[in-house]
């Protein structure tokens, strides 16, 4: 019977896949965009004009992530008084992970012929679905509402060229009450480079004041990282894609994240998908839990 149900589950998640697959080619056209000018529509020849669905982060469902540390009890540095460590949770190594994300242009050359203001969100959620024992919760979800001004630029920088720079404001957190809230807000500053096959997205952050006496998580900046870098490599039909954020904090409490992923096209709009992380922060409540996790599934829209 437990074979069964999980066979069921297993089936729900890739009948998802091909249902998100429909939505996804007719909602955003054409989703086999490969360069950053057309990603972001940076040149009079790529622009959709406003208030069109496409792509921001990559789209994926992962029936099986493993990981060496499920966070069966989060914790936070939160200092309200009222905050006490959650009871204990027995999380199954093995779980189910999807993601979402989509911008909208809303307004394009605000200033003269410069500047695009677009809105974006994504949402990524962790899923116990192999748990029976505990009802088969979504164990995290985070939500990440994002305005974004954009400029396209067109400066040679060793080899690469600077095709965008901009500044956006992020919010991110897991909607959920103390003691298992976790939230924070950054103004990031972004810059995009290309050359050939390769993409490289830069994105330093300042975060944004909370409250001292109830903060969520005071110390997620020395945990996450100040910024992070994303990297990417086309070749054939696979896709390379290379995440890493740091704190820059070069001594015994050096800290960050990477992510490691490799997209395989099968056929139509459809990938094979393999996804390596170490570190912290895959998740808001995983901020300060150092895991490495894999994950296999498939994927619908990558970085490029």
């Amino acid at each position: 019977m437990y074979y069964k149900k999980n066979l069921c589950l297993l089936s729900f998640l890739l009948l998802m896949t091909s249902v998100a697959g429909a939505q996804v080619s007719s909602a955003f056209n054409n989703n086999r965009q490969r360069s950053m000018a057309q990603r972001w529509e940076l040149d009079t020849l790529t622009s959709a004009g406003t208030f069109v669905f496409t792509p921001y982060k990559p789209i994926y469902i992962l029936p099986f992530r493993w990981s060496s540390q499920p966070n069966d009890r989060p914790y936070s540095g939160n200092p309200s008084e009222g905050y006490v460590i959650p009871e204990g949770q027995d999380f199954n190594n093995i779980e189910a992970k999807f993601q979402i994300s989509f911008k909208v242009k809303i307004l394009q050359t605000i200033f003269g012929r410069y500047g695009d203001l677009w809105v974006a969100y994504t949402q990524k959620s962790h899923w116990q679905v192999y748990t029976s024992s505990l009802s088969r919760p979504f164990r995290e979800t985070n939500y990440e509402p994002e305005v974004i001004l954009n400029f396209a630029t067109n400066l040679k920088m060793f080899g690469f060229t600077n095709r965008m720079t901009g500044v956006s404001f992020n919010h991110q957190s897991n909607g959920r009450p103390m003691p298992l809230s976790r939230s924070w807000n950054r103004i990031i500053f972004h810059a995009g480079f290309t050359k050939n096959n390769w993409q490289v997205y830069l994105r330093p952050w300042i975060r944004l004041p909370d409250d001292a006496k109830g903060d969520d998580n005071p110390d997620i900046v020395d945990r996450i990282g100040r910024g992070d870098v994303t990297v990417t490599y086309s070749m054939g039909r696979s896709d390379l894609s290379f995440i890493g954020s740091s704190n820059f904090s070069f001594n015994r409490h050096f800290s960050g994240y990477a992510e490691a992923a490799w997209s395989y096209r099968l056929f139509g709009n459809l990938k094979a998908y393999l996804q390596l992380t170490h570190g912290y922060g895959e998740t808001l409540i995983d901020y300060n839990n150092r895991q490495t996790t894999i994950g296999l599934g498939v994927s619908l829209i990558e970085w490029n």
